[in-house]
């Protein structure tokens, strides 16, 4: 198994849980699925960090999004040395905003939301720190700022 697909996978399936099931079923609880989402991926972070200090650098392509003559657009990773700290930056603040955010939204209407779109702008925000092409990089960095858009208003 690629385990660095967690990294950025598990905030969205987070925000997709929350999303879905938080207006009726998770409520107030949404925190139990949010945390996790983005605790693991710094563990696994933490493990890549160990990984590339070994010499493992991981530059794949997933699949190939948009492919015409000689052009080829793919969603994939890069995930070097500086990659690897970028990811242990924006998993341990992104853990620390989203423990903090238990106590601070409590009592909100808008709580599995805010948590849903707390994990968005995390999945955003890792895939632009592992894109290993621009055109991914752009649309992850749009997704932050509409995922921001969200949190703010």
């Amino acid at each position: 198994m690629k385990i660095y697909l967690l990294i950025p996978f598990l905030p969205l399936i987070g925000f997709i849980i929350n999303i879905l099931l938080g207006k009726n079923y998770i409520k107030d609880k949404a925190h139990w699925i949010a945390v996790p989402a983005v605790l693991i991926p710094w563990l696994v972070s933490i493990k890549m960090f160990w990984g590339v200090n070994e010499g493992l650098i991981i530059n794949e392509d997933l699949y190939a999004w948009i492919s015409s003559g000689g052009f080829k657009a793919s969603v994939g990773f890069l995930i070097d040395q500086l990659t690897v700290v970028m990811l242990i930056v924006v998993t341990t603040v992104s853990t620390l905003v989203h423990i903090y955010s238990i106590g601070y939204m409590r009592g909100d209407k808008g709580y599995y939301r805010f948590f849903a779109f707390l994990n968005l702008f995390t999945f955003s925000m890792l895939m632009l720190v592992m894109a290993n092409n621009l055109l991914q990089l752009y649309f992850g960095w749009e997704a932050v700022g509409l995922c921001s858009y969200f949190l703010i208003g």
